[in-house]
């Protein structure tokens, strides 16, 4: 980087500059905050049809009393706004819902941005930082509540609270959220009520479907079928194809190598099969949708032990042993340390690669690692699992990530959003934290202040935060770049805003 670079990055972190994007991110968290008074607005959703004039639903556990959450939302809402609601409760098979609508939540939460009018589970591990960055302890306890509702009245903690989402969940960032806030309020008696749902959720990920039985890993694997309700109706090109036309046209024309096209493509009668629609709805719950991670369009994420899932998984059972040294069961957290261990012990067997100095997917239907270069590879630094050799090796590879704008999500090019040349929020904080937990603070630094500028110098232009930015061109202008999957930038946007403030504290 010359001179002249290094200026004009100085100049978007003067305090002037820096002070507009605080004040533009304290007024936005007003602006996503979702609550009874926000119901109406809450149910729209820009990602399913909808006929002018009919009502909006709004669905309500089983375990719920109607009758008790209309009265609370009629105190809230004017008539003409409530008329525009009907709640419903949920019918006890996914399969039997005919018109899908927002889950109910009973309190505040934060959602991403533009058209993610929902609260998500891995956004908000990240918007809960923000928040406690920011001074929104309220907001923030909120936000972990409403996930462990979530889980208590609806199986899990969801990819979002929408009907369509039932059947998957995202990446698992509950435990870190929980410390996170613990942290400030030291409360011990919240701590023990939220003690029962996270060892649940914990279940959820470690047990059949999740649980590859020959590794003793965990994969993600969503339990719906069919094509992805959302994608059918909101990700369409300017030709009107969705997401799997173009899938379909791909395989007609090119080659694929990562995986046996068969299972997810009839070429004969031109048809995605159901295992293709599993492996998109998987995809969807890893949270990276799409990128050529698990081969093109990631359909094959289904038999893959993910880096990402395993470390967060093993940073859950260290968290939970944690909670429970807190709260005084040493022998159960001894027992959460002892489930670390050995996960430990199966990411250094299957996950990491000597050869490479990187942590790569094990797909465990080939017995082999997918050697594709993907941020991922700093997770482990991020929750400590790495020796100081791996993480030595890992940071070795560093430059073939380092972009001018950031650290870019893949080392390759392939049109889809989760590859490069973008980078995005989550990644940069996971990797800058990683580095300085190792000792390599000149590399997280150097980073961080090059996201930050980014973020800066697109937000003078945009005046506004976004979802995701080109770091190796340093412009947020990404659609024309983006061929699968969705192509918009969302603007708001919640974690870029947690993240360019975790970044800021970093570098002060």
């Amino acid at each position: 980087m010359n001179s002249q670079d290094l200026t004009q990055k100085e100049t978007f972190l003067s305090p002037e500059k820096i002070k507009a994007v605080r004040v533009y991110i304290k007024e936005t968290w007003k602006t996503l905050s979702r609550s009874h008074e926000h119901i109406l607005d809450a149910a729209r959703d820009p990602k399913i049809d909808h006929f002018p004039g009919k009502k909006w639903p709004i669905y309500i556990s089983p375990k719920e009393e109607r009758s008790q959450i209309e009265a609370s939302l009629r105190k809230v809402l004017s008539q003409e706004e409530f008329n525009q609601i009907e709640i419903r409760t949920l019918p006890a098979e996914v399969e039997q819902i005919e018109e899908h609508g927002l889950l109910y939540l009973p309190h505040e939460y934060v959602v991403p941005g533009g058209r993610f009018n929902e609260m998500y589970g891995w956004d908000s591990y990240f918007i809960q930082l923000g928040l406690l960055q920011d001074g929104e302890l309220e907001l923030a306890k909120s936000l972990v509540e409403q996930l462990i509702y979530e889980i208590v009245h609806y199986g899990t903690i969801l990819n979002a609270n929408r009907t369509y989402m039932l059947t998957r969940s995202q990446p698992p960032l509950l435990t870190p959220m929980i410390l996170a806030l613990y942290q400030h309020t030291q409360d011990k008696e919240w701590l023990q009520s939220v003690l029962s749902a996270t060892e649940s959720f914990y279940y959820y990920w470690t047990l059949p479907p999740h649980l590859n039985q020959a590794t003793g890993l965990s994969r993600y694997f969503a339990l719906g079928e069919g094509p992805a309700p959302e994608v059918l109706i909101s990700e369409r090109d300017e030709e009107g194809r969705t997401h799997y036309d173009r899938v379909r046209e791909y395989y007609r024309k090119f080659e694929v190598e990562a995986y046996d096209v068969s299972l997810y493509y009839d070429r004969e009668s031109d048809r995605l099969t159901d295992l293709f629609y599993k492996g998109d709805r998987t995809m969807r719950e890893s949270g990276f949708d799409p990128s050529y991670r698990f081969g093109p369009f990631n359909v094959d994420i289904i038999h893959y032990a993910p880096v990402c899932l395993n470390v967060l998984i093993y940073k859950m059972e260290e968290d939970t042993a944690e909670i429970n040294d807190i709260l005084g069961y040493k022998e159960i957290a001894h027992q959460w340390r002892d489930r670390a261990a050995s996960r430990r012990q199966l990411i250094d067997k299957f996950l990491w690669d000597e050869e490479a100095g990187l942590y790569f997917d094990y797909n465990f239907h080939t017995g082999k690692r997918r050697n594709y270069e993907f941020a991922t590879t700093f997770y482990p630094l991020w929750a400590g699992i790495a020796s100081e050799e791996q993480a030595k090796r890992v940071v070795e590879n560093l430059p073939d990530f380092e972009a001018p704008g950031g650290l870019l999500t893949s080392t390759r090019v392939t049109g889809s959003q989760w590859d490069a040349p973008f980078g995005w929020a989550p990644l940069q904080l996971i990797a800058v934290q990683g580095l300085l937990r190792y000792g390599y603070e000149e590399d997280a630094k150097r980073l961080a202040r090059n996201f930050i500028s980014l973020l800066v110098q697109e937000f003078e232009r945009t005046g506004t935060l976004l979802e995701k930015y080109d770091v190796y061109n340093c412009s947020a202008d990404v659609s024309d770049e983006i061929h699968f999957g969705y192509s918009s930038n969302e603007i708001g946007f919640g974690w870029t805003n947690a993240v360019f403030l975790e970044l800021l504290a970093i570098l002060d």
